[in-house]
């Protein structure tokens, strides 16, 4: 089951934590959650699984920024979550989407007990003009059934910001 808006707001400093909380970007079923101000793009042309990248960090300025086809931007949420016993998901919102602006490549679905902030993985069709603390997507709530492990240290667990791949960690195994 999904959660409704009013359960997610009931829930809120409970099982569910999100900062900067707003009642304006509480939907019927999902929670709008803003871009940040910083995006990241890696500097390689070819990306290697087994290989942690260099990354180069940019800002968005108040007046936009272009985005441009063929490049993976690494973005994150202003809103920084946390859940205990749900299981937290992002999607793009319509809206951003009927611009042809992808927010997540394939990430998301997060783990029951995820804490941080949602890293986004943000490309687009055709040139795009973004801007900073844009509503670009949306938080909703999942129940979860049976007994279960939270997720309570990982790769992405406890973020402080935007997070390039990990997976070569999987390979240091």
């Amino acid at each position: 089951m999904i959660l409704s808006g009013l359960e997610i707001k009931k829930r809120l400093g409970k099982d569910i934590l999100i900062s900067d909380f707003s009642e304006k970007r509480l939907n019927p079923n999902s929670y709008n959650v803003r871009l940040h101000t910083q995006l990241v793009v890696y500097d390689d042309k070819i990306l290697d699984m087994k290989r942690n990248h260099h990354i180069r960090t940019m800002t968005i300025p108040e007046e936009g920024l272009v985005l441009e086809p063929g490049i993976l931007y690494l973005g994150r949420t202003v809103e920084h979550t946390s859940t205990e016993n749900l299981v937290p998901m992002l999607e793009g919102r319509s809206s951003i989407g009927r611009l042809g602006c992808y927010i997540h490549v394939t990430a998301g679905f997060g783990d029951v007990g995820f804490n941080g902030f949602w890293t986004l993985e943000i490309s687009v069709i055709q040139p795009l003009r973004i801007y900073p603390n844009v509503e670009i997507g949306q938080i909703f709530y999942h129940t979860i059934e049976g007994e279960f492990e939270k997720y309570k240290e990982g790769k992405y667990q406890n973020n402080q910001g935007i997070q390039s791949s990990q997976l070569f960690k999987d390979f240091e195994k």
